[in-house]
C-alpha cells in the first residue's frame, strides 16, 4: 500500500505546495481520493500553509468507502466498486483514514455521468485530457454547486493515463 507510505503521502502533498504557492488566496482546495494517500498529503500540506482553507476529498459514489468511513466515524473497505474512475479503486489506510478525518471538511460523491462530464469540460476548455479518476474533484463541484459556489477553489488533476480508444463520448 504506497498511498500509506509517509514518504508519499509527503511527497503527494507537493502538489498542495505548488498550487498555494501559485494561487495563494484559495479558500477551498479539492483532491480525489482513492487510497487516500493524495488527499492526506493534500491536507497536512494545505492546513500547515493556511489553517483557514477548507480542503475536501472527492470520490466516486460507485466507490464511495472513504465518503461511507467519514460518515459512520469506522474504516469501511472498498468492495466490487464499479467506476470510470479506475485509479480510485484502492480503500483507505489506517494512517490516511485519520488524517481525512482530522484534517479535511469531507467527501463528495459524484455519479458516473458528471465523472464523464467533468473530463471533456477539462478537455473542450483547458485543453487538459485528464484521466478519469483527475476529473472527480470537478465533477463533485459541478454536482454540488451550493457547497462551493461563490468560494475561490483549487483542484488537484493527478493523472494522465488515458485510452483515447475508449474515451467515453
Amino acid at each position: 500500500m504506497k498511498h500509506n507510505d509517509p514518504h508519499v503521502i509527503a511527497g503527494q502533498g507537493t502538489a498542495a505546495l505548488e498550487l498555494l504557492d501559485e494561487i495563494p488566496n484559495l479558500e477551498i482546495v479539492l483532491a480525489p481520493v482513492g487510497g487516500g494517500g493524495l488527499l492526506s498529503g493534500t491536507a497536512i500540506t494545505a492546513a500547515s500553509l493556511m489553517p483557514d482553507i477548507a480542503v475536501w476529498g472527492a470520490e466516486p459514489a460507485a466507490a464511495d468507502d472513504a465518503y461511507r468511513s467519514l460518515r459512520d466515524g469506522t474504516l469501511h473497505p472498498s468492495i466490487d466498486p464499479r467506476t470510470i474512475a479506475d485509479g480510485l479503486l484502492t480503500s483507505l489506510s489506517p494512517r490516511t483514514f485519520r488524517i481525512i478525518r482530522e484534517r479535511t471538511r469531507g467527501i463528495v460523491t459524484t455519479t458516473e455521468e458528471t465523472i464523464i462530464r467533468a473530463m471533456r469540460l477539462l478537455w473542450e476548455r483547458a485543453k487538459l485530457l485528464v484521466e478519469p479518476s483527475a476529473a472527480v474533484p470537478l465533477a463533485a463541484i459541478l454536482e454540488h454547486p451550493e457547497t462551493f459556489s461563490g468560494r475561490t477553489i483549487g483542484i488537484i488533476l493527478s493523472g494522465g493515463n488515458v485510452n483515447l480508444d475508449a474515451l467515453p463520448w
